[in-house]
């Protein structure tokens, strides 16, 4: 496998087995008997404790769980590159490049059955249209957000994304970091401006009904839709892919960027991405590493679905003074279900960032409690249940 995370094949032998045993459980449900006696007769019950993939998870080694959590990174050409890190647990693959060939499928099919505790990784790329779309070359163009805004219906929007949706699905991509619901009207995107043509509108309104018909097009083809980038970089004062910047002040916010974010939480779309941006009258640093912004999103938005980081390797967060490890235990400190990256070797950032997960477990700065509602959080976004194979 090239290297080890502490998540070893023998660790894994059995496991599925023994974790539900552990949680108290078995697939059906466990007959434990119990005795009472009554007039002197001995009466055996039976108590059936159910199973449940929090009881499943209870059993998983920490550093499982922790893997389970982090995504990583690898060119569309080659992905069969990561299958050791998904050997190794990585809750999720995210394609980069543009090189991408027909025999995508079955290269992302094997990697869905590397594994050990057989849940396959989610498979994610950019797929937004525009200047932004991975798979264009293998799967056809779409146009940019803005120029569907300008030029289509919502009803429209949702169609085109249907179909490409489909065309994702066929390939074995489960997930799409797209539609962006930043309001932005500006030129990009740029080093200066993360968003430009990739905003569907500057009208609050617009970005929201546009965006929302785009990510429910992707659901109802069965791909996951994730909208982005919380609470809103429309207007921000730089591209935090490059180096820190911030967004409006959370008073304009809430007039502007956050209005497609309330559509689309009412419309009970399943993820968002918290976006690297420090947010004025909110947080003090980037809002991916801030308790006070995910609780912000869980608590006064209402959000209860799966909440994914920008970057972790961005700008924003190397010139702050963390590396991807460190990002990574400090943004599931505050409340994150998953992170990303980019790194130039992924595999010693995948192995560092599980290494940092478990030890912060194991001193007692990170709960596995953390760990483990964040896996059960991925679970149900995919419609997993552990107890039922």
């Amino acid at each position: 496998m090239g290297f080890s995370t502490g998540i070893r094949r023998s660790t894994f032998a059995g496991l599925a087995v023994g974790a539900m045993l552990l949680g108290g459980c078995s697939v059906a449900g466990s007959s434990e008997p119990t005795t009472s006696t009554v007039a002197s007769t001995e009466i055996t019950t039976t108590t059936t404790v159910a199973c449940s993939n929090f009881r499943v998870l209870s059993g998983w080694p920490t550093s499982a769980l922790a893997a389970g959590l982090i995504v990583v990174p690898v060119n569309d050409a080659n992905p069969q590159l990561v299958a050791p890190e998904v050997s190794n647990g990585a809750g999720g693959v995210i394609l980069f490049g543009n090189g991408a060939t027909s025999a995508l499928s079955g290269q992302l099919s094997a990697l869905k059955r590397l594994n050990p505790l057989g849940v396959a990784p989610l498979i994610m790329s950019d797929e937004e249209g525009g200047a932004v779309q991975r798979l264009a070359g293998l799967l056809g163009a779409m146009p940019s957000a803005r120029t569907m805004g300008a030029t289509l219906t919502p009803s429209e929007i949702q169609s085109l994304a249907y179909n490409y949706g489909k065309k994702l699905l066929a390939v074995g991509v489960t997930m799409d970091l797209a539609p962006v619901l930043d309001v932005d009207g500006r030129p990009g995107p740029s080093a200066t401006n993360p968003d430009g043509t990739r905003s569907f509108s500057a009208i609050p309104n617009v970005a929201a009904a546009d965006g929302v018909a785009f990510a429910q097009g992707l659901q109802e083809a069965g791909v996951i839709p994730v909208l982005k980038h919380f609470p809103g970089l429309g207007g921000s004062s730089g591209n935090t892919d490059v180096a820190p910047a911030s967004t409006l002040p959370l008073s304009e916010l809430k007039t502007t960027g956050l209005i497609p974010f309330e559509a689309a939480i009412g419309a009970k779309l399943p993820v968002v991405m918290m976006s690297n941006a420090t947010v004025p009258g909110l947080t003090s640093g980037p809002a991916s590493l801030s308790r006070v912004a995910f609780d912000y999103l869980r608590n006064h938005m209402g959000f209860s679905g799966l909440i994914i980081t920008d970057s972790m390797s961005a700008g924003a967060i190397e010139q702050i003074g963390l590396t991807v490890p460190q990002a990574t235990v400090r943004a599931i400190e505050a409340g994150a279900d998953m992170v990303m990256f980019n790194t130039v070797d992924p595999a010693v950032t995948f192995k560092d960032s599980v290494v940092a997960l478990d030890q912060a477990v194991a001193s007692g700065s990170l709960s596995r409690a953390r760990l483990i509602g964040s896996v059960e959080n991925i679970l149900a976004t995919r419609n997993i249940d552990l107890c039922a194979s």
